[in-house]
């Protein structure tokens, strides 16, 4: 394990309305602000979403399990934003349920807001970190400068 010791610095409040991309919102929020490290927290309703819920094999590198929805669903969520290649780069983990059915992981694409999603953007400052490739598992993992 590795760690950094930062200091929270802004925090943004974000409203998504029906048919809002969070991941398209929380990039566009960091790449306006310039949000160079920051965590997120979002509850509201997911309309459709793409998402990894675990790799078939615990080997590396992983292979994704993907489950899609696009019946609506309930979603509590917490993700973070570091840049990549100087872009801002975010890794969302959330539960979605409907009824007596859930899915929990890395929500990646093709997500799309139902209805409402409320979200906080903490913004960290004092840590040079960001998101880079990673040779052993293939994919941006956190790296400290």
């Amino acid at each position: 394990m590795q760690y950094r010791t930062g200091s929270i610095n802004r925090v943004f409040i974000l409203k998504y309305e029906d048919g809002d991309s969070l991941l398209d919102g929380i990039i566009k929020v960091a790449r306006e602000e310039k949000v160079s490290a920051g965590f997120f927290f979002l509850l509201g309703g997911m309309r459709a979403a793409s998402m990894v819920c675990g790799p078939k094999e615990p080997v590396l590198p992983p292979e994704p399990v993907w489950q899609s929805f696009t019946d609506g669903r309930e979603i509590a969520g917490i993700g973070s934003v570091f840049l990549k290649d100087g872009e801002p780069a975010v890794h969302l983990h959330g539960a979605v349920g409907k009824g007596g059915g859930a899915l929990a992981g890395c929500i990646r694409k093709d997500d799309k807001v139902f209805l409402v999603v409320e979200a906080m953007l903490v913004e960290v400052t004092g840590v040079k970190a960001g998101k880079k490739v990673s040779e052993k598992t293939g994919i941006a993992m956190l790296e400290f400068d």
